[in-house]
């Protein structure tokens, strides 16, 4: 098997199961309990917190654990978005977004926007999905209550300039949230350095298991929270802590962080080498997202006169396993939000396959799937004609 979807999940990473395991068996004790069982999940839990904190960049306390990427998500731009209106437009505000963002985003502006009356600009992206500053800034308005531009894209790998939009949200003393799930692992996520007041993490995409997110906020940013109950994570995500997942979250973070630039340049040149070889040999192969400021290990293509599922079918018959877009709209027979945003024709956006990689992938499996897809391609578009 040649795994080509590390974009949808990762395999959790031995060290991550060897540091959260002590917390799923005799250190299984509950963090807000008072006794020395609970004592050892609050230190453990604290730790892991400062941990996470440390390779951002920011205090420990502007660290909640959330149960993903999609509740981090949710936590930011809808507790940001109600905190800022609560008492200077109960009506409900303005938000600037991208079209191009991922389902959990895109889902909370539009319960904003039918529950509580927030209006939602959409900026517009070029032809690789790329927000430009200027068409950003020219969002903004005198009531936008918040902006939120992912740091890298999750279906096509383009790299958005975080620092710049940030800077221009922050003259505007608008907070400013970024969707950096696809990037963890890839890109420097110091929130100083991005300027950004929340910064949303999920651990499935860096070795830690299924189940476990970060949200980073600002301190000086408030936030109603989503969840109601008992007060935990300072109040703003209650609900028993996963000290075990926290662990395993905290431990993978480090380990992604450790040889980030190393890592990076491999997969970099193992990416370029993949999007060469079938942009050389798979006849109507087209790249989309950005061909320079993308994730490494990730290149994505339509494939004209196809259909991406069929190719996905064809690659998984040689033991190649890669996807036809987003994992979390696996199922949907519409053609992809992503590339439809960027100008991509809805039928030829339905031909689009994706490629991610990690660590473990060589050239020579890279040979195999441009040969594999090449075959898949030229088979599939014969029967088509």
């Amino acid at each position: 098997m040649i795994y080509m979807d590390t974009a949808a999940t990762t395999p959790v990473r031995a060290e991550v199961l060897r540091a959260m395991w002590p917390y799923l068996s005799n250190d299984f004790g509950n963090p807000s309990s008072h006794h020395s069982i609970g004592a050892i999940a609050a230190r453990a839990l604290a730790d892991a917190r400062a941990r996470v904190a440390a390779v951002l960049g920011c205090r420990p306390k502007e660290i909640i654990f959330t149960s993903g990427g999609t509740e981090a998500d949710n936590l930011a731009i809808k507790g940001i978005a109600l905190a800022r209106t609560a008492l200077s437009n109960p009506r409900g505000g303005h938000i600037v977004t991208a079209a191009t963002e991922h389902e959990a985003v895109l889902a909370s502006c539009d319960y904003l926007a039918r529950q509580h009356g927030f209006e939602i600009t959409y900026v517009a992206v070029d032809e690789y999905g790329a927000v430009h500053p200027d068409t950003f800034e020219h969002a903004l308005r005198a009531d936008t209550t918040l902006c939120s531009i992912m740091l890298a894209n999750n279906e096509v790998g383009t790299i958005q300039p975080i620092r710049e939009l940030a800077s221009i949200a922050r003259s505007r003393a608008i907070p400013f949230h970024t969707d950096a799930v696809q990037a963890a692992g890839a890109l420097d996520l110091n929130v100083e350095s991005l300027g950004v007041d929340a910064l949303s993490l999920s651990g499935h995409k860096i070795g830690a298991p299924k189940g476990v997110g970060v949200v980073y906020l600002r301190r000086r940013v408030g936030v109603e929270p989503v969840i109601h109950g008992g007060g935990q994570e300072s109040g703003h995500r209650s609900g028993t802590e996963n000290v075990a997942a926290a662990v395993a979250f905290a431990t993978a973070l480090e380990l992604a962080a450790a040889d980030r630039e190393s890592r990076t340049a491999r997969l970099s040149e193992l990416r370029d080498h993949l999007i060469t070889g079938i942009l050389q040999h798979v006849r109507g192969a087209m790249l989309t997202g950005h061909p320079a400021e993308r994730l490494p290990g990730h290149a994505s293509f339509c494939f004209a006169g196809t259909s991406g599922e069929s190719v996905l079918l064809a690659l998984e018959e040689r033991g190649i396993l890669c996807s036809s877009g987003s994992a979390c709209a696996a199922g949907s027979d519409e053609p992809s939000h992503v590339l439809v945003a960027m100008g991509v024709p809805r039928e030829l956006a339905q031909t689009a396959v994706r490629f991610s990689f990690g660590d473990d992938i060589t050239d020579q499996q890279i040979e195999e799937v441009v040969s594999a897809v090449h075959d898949a391609v030229r088979s599939l578009s014969a029967l088509a004609s």
